[in-house]
């Protein structure tokens, strides 16, 4: 491989035999290309490539039965283990309302698709369904389980399986939707006011819309009675805390293609590193904590009281992570929750004369 230029197929697999211990964004990071690229390399080998549209998935997907579905972003990565249930498609949005396997999903985002098959040191056969935008980035994964449906992936992917087999990826890099213009001057009595007229945490996209802003500038804006910053610390506070009490939260991790939830109580809070870890039976989430730039908790009026949110953005303002108390619609906000987020250490914004 030579400087500068895109390495073939066979460059890409020589590297990955070379770098086995290397996950697949690290490796594809290292080698310049997209991650869609390093799995096509292994087409006619271990991979296939397969419709990678959303909606011929999730016509069949619940034949699979049991399976970890795998979400991911630059800074988290959100995994749970169940049955695609509930499912409910469209040409905009879709939904899957499973028990555990909770997703929002954006069909217009996805674009390619594989299946890919990997033997791992102790001759595991390991299998999976992993789709990507158009510039090969990864939007979700689903990976097979001992009690998935063997069968069922086996018959999704013959009739999924493309006449292209190509061993050549090339990425759509203009494909990525535009960032919509924001306003430069906040107008911060506006701002107040349509936040304090929110009945619902659903309206807030619109009114961020409306007022052309970004979700970054309007939490720097809106004031601390709404929204205050935390030190990065206060997010395995909160995990620690929650675990402690086995008190039901949301998780929230997502990218341009889909957002995956977990609801429920965690256990096993762990950190390694930059890593801060839930590694329980059914959801383990990954979080690169020395990736984070602003943490925030937001407060956000509904008709049910105001609900408090934790949230986490990158340097370029971007969510990261969010977390709620779980409640059901009609309810208040549980106490315990409410009492946990307001009580994380704040991040001292004071300078010093």
């Amino acid at each position: 491989m030579t400087q500068n230029t895109r390495p073939t197929p066979s460059e890409i697999r020589a590297f990955r035999s070379e770098n086995p211990g290397l996950r697949e964004r690290d490796t594809a990071a290292r080698l310049g290309i997209s991650e869609a690229a390093l799995v096509a390399a292994e087409c006619g080998l271990s991979a296939v490539r397969i419709d990678g549209s959303a909606s011929s998935l999730l016509e069949r997907v619940a034949e699979l039965g049991e399976v970890m579905a795998l979400t991911r972003n630059e800074s988290a990565v959100h995994e749970k283990i169940g049955i695609f249930e509930n499912i409910k498609a469209g040409m905009n949005s879709a939904i899957v309302l499973g028990d555990n396997i909770d997703l929002r999903i954006f069909p217009g985002v996805w674009a390619h698709g594989f299946a890919v098959t990997k033997t791992d040191a102790d001759n595991n056969v390991r299998r999976s369904l992993q789709f990507f935008d158009r510039a090969g980035t990864a939007v979700h994964k689903i990976h097979l389980r001992e009690a998935s449906n063997l069968d069922a992936y086996h018959s999704i992917v013959e009739a999924l399986k493309l006449e292209d087999q190509s061993q050549e990826f090339s990425a759509d890099l203009g494909a990525t939707t535009p960032a919509e213009d924001e306003i430069t001057d906040v107008d911060v009595a506006t701002l107040r006011d349509e936040w304090s007229r929110m009945t619902d945490t659903h309206q807030f996209h619109g009114l961020l819309r409306r007022l052309k802003l970004g979700r970054q500038r309007a939490l720097q804006s809106v004031g601390e009675d709404y929204a205050w910053k935390l030190q990065t610390s206060s997010i395995e506070t909160m995990l620690t805390e929650a675990a402690k009490i086995e008190l039901p939260i949301m998780c929230f991790v997502g990218n341009h293609g889909i957002i995956q939830i977990h609801s429920g109580p965690i256990a096993n809070v762990r950190t390694m590193g930059p890593w801060l870890n839930v590694m329980d039976p059914t959801f383990h989430l990954h979080l690169r904590t020395d990736h984070l730039a602003e943490v925030w908790a937001v407060r956000k009026p509904t008709a049910d009281g105001h609900v408090t949110s934790l949230e986490a953005l990158d340097a370029k303002g971007d969510m990261v992570i969010q977390y709620f108390g779980k409640r059901k619609e009609g309810v208040a906000e549980r106490p315990e929750w409410r009492s946990i987020m307001e009580n994380l250490a704040r991040l001292d914004t004071t300078i010093a004369a």
